[in-house]
């Protein structure tokens, strides 16, 4: 696999959602990832653009969310930044245990399926903006 980036920004609203998805297609496709690592990035960006949609502005006026997708050597590299309030998603508790789903309590399973799915995550606040880079190991 050969080196190659992308970015894009969305407005913080689920409408967005399609569009994130195709942007994630577009860029799996190009660099030749297989379907089921296009899924695993897709479910993870969708549950962090999510939370951040839903719970990371307080106000009602549009933000920009950045998105960065880089392939480096074996890796695709996430970078994710908004001015939302401050999160960090690695500190976080989950929900991610041994019990069955329907004993689970609401809030966290999300944040559990993206640590589970990606290979590292990491979260820094730099002035008013949430950076959140996620890594996922791939394989031709």
């Amino acid at each position: 696999m050969s080196k190659a980036a992308t970015s894009f920004k969305l407005k913080n609203a689920l409408t967005e959602l399609d569009s994130l998805f195709q942007h994630i297609e577009q860029f799996g496709r190009s660099v030749e990832l297989p379907k089921k690592q296009i899924f695993q990035i897709n479910l993870a960006l969708d549950e962090l653009f999510t939370n951040i949609v839903s719970y990371g502005y307080t106000d009602s006026n549009s933000h920009w969310i950045v998105f960065r997708l880089s392939l480096v050597n074996d890796a695709v590299i996430i970078r994710i930044e908004d001015n939302g309030v401050p999160f960090d998603p690695v500190a976080a508790p989950t929900s991610g245990s041994a019990a069955p789903l329907e004993n689970c309590k609401i809030g966290g399973l999300g944040l559990h399926i993206v640590k589970k799915m990606m290979d590292e995550i990491a979260y820094e606040r730099r002035g008013d903006k949430n950076i959140i880079t996620i890594k996922k190991q791939v394989r031709p």
